[in-house]
């Protein structure tokens, strides 16, 4: 009878190793670290690498944004990904892979938080919605998440995507006032839990309202409403999109305009709000050049734009960092989003990620030949 007890607690041991085994972390497979040379250190890109899991496509990826020459990157980091299930677990195995990663290569992580699970919204509501029922949990999530990777390097954390388009914000009309009380639960839940995070707000779609402000409101009107709601106090740097259109960086600003120098706009306008001591941070921008998008620009253009997007950046002592859009995608849509692409899926590096690194390495511009 002790026999068979014993084997019979043998066999459970082991069946419930089996069954735990698959849900412990697997150790990475993370190179040397290494350090970013380059002529600019605001050079950046925006990388979708968090939910795809393959190591091996994360560690490539990555040490092809360090062999650019690219000090930063944007990630979004969904929270739908690591509390999928209810506001008391956390799954933090993907968000783990890219950062460390990232940290092995020497880049500096800007982590946008967004995308909320289906247990904190109403039932046929888009993973953009999220109502004020649960802005504490998506605040907690925040914080935890400023807990975990603050002390592995990562300091600067994008509330929120483009609260001024109705499609960020959940199908619903663009509202300051909620991304406000927003920030006004996000910032001190992040602060208590990492006094040293640098809170970001904004990334707003850039340009004049559309549809009367009910599917775009204009970016520099709902930066004027968050200062006559009080969320200045709640951010410490604000983010901007700064594409560039079809108009070379240098191009005049104008508030009906879209290209990069609305950056100068937002500026002036920060300024005179009282927001002078906050920074700005570029978290997406670059251009587009598929050869049947009516929004992109011809290839050669594209090359000499895009590096002087990054040196026209060093113009402005007040700017952190040139993130642009999109260093790659593991898949091709096969249509004109593709074309914001520095490498393809594969890997292959486009003409884009080759001027970028000459540029990197030497401080020269590219030599492009029109057609």
């Amino acid at each position: 009878m002790l026999h068979r007890a014993l084997l019979a607690l043998t066999l459970a041991v082991l069946m419930s190793g089996q069954l735990l085994l698959p849900r412990l972390p697997r150790p990475l497979d993370l190179p040397p670290p290494r350090t970013v040379i380059t002529t600019n250190p605001l050079i950046g890109v925006h990388t979708r690498l968090t939910g795809i899991g393959d190591e091996g496509y994360i560690r490539r990826t990555l040490a092809q944004v360090h062999d650019m020459g690219a000090s930063w990157i944007v990630e979004l980091f969904p929270w739908a990904y690591i509390q999928p299930r209810s506001r008391y677990g956390f799954d933090w195995a993907g968000a783990d892979m890219v950062i460390a990663h990232a940290r092995a290569q020497g880049l500096q992580v800007v982590a946008r938080l967004d995308i909320v699970p289906a247990w904190a919204r109403p039932p046929d509501t888009t993973d953009r919605y999220l109502d004020r029922d649960h802005f504490a949990d998506f605040a907690n999530f925040a914080a935890a998440f400023a807990a975990r990777y603050t002390p592995q390097g990562v300091r600067h954390f994008v509330i929120w995507n483009e609260p001024n388009l109705r499609f960020e914000w959940g199908e619903r009309p663009p509202d300051p006032g909620a991304y406000t009380d927003l920030l006004k639960h996000v910032y001190p839940a992040i602060k208590v839990a990492a006094p040293d995070a640098i809170v970001i707000a904004g990334a707003l779609s850039p340009g004049p309202s559309l549809e009367g402000g009910a599917l775009r409101m204009d970016d520099m009107q709902f930066l004027a409403s968050l200062a006559d709601a009080g969320a200045f106090p709640f951010f410490d740097m604000w983010a901007v999109h700064a594409y560039g259109g079809l108009e070379p960086p240098d191009a005049t600003p104008d508030l009906d305009r879209v290209n990069f120098r609305r950056i100068e706009l937002v500026r002036d306008l920060l300024d005179r709000l009282g927001g002078a001591d906050k920074r700005i941070i570029i978290t997406e921008g670059g251009y587009n050049d598929h050869p049947r998008w009516s929004g992109a620009v011809r290839p050669a253009d594209r090359l000499r734009w895009t590096i002087a997007t990054y040196e026209q950046s060093r113009r402005y002592p007040w700017l952190e960092a040139t993130i642009l859009w999109q260093f790659s995608t593991p898949f091709l849509t096969r249509s004109y989003p593709d074309a914001w692409n520095f490498v393809h899926p594969d890997g292959t590096p486009r003409a884009i990620y080759l001027a970028v690194q000459e540029y990197a390495r030497y401080g020269v511009m590219p030599e492009v030949m029109d057609p």
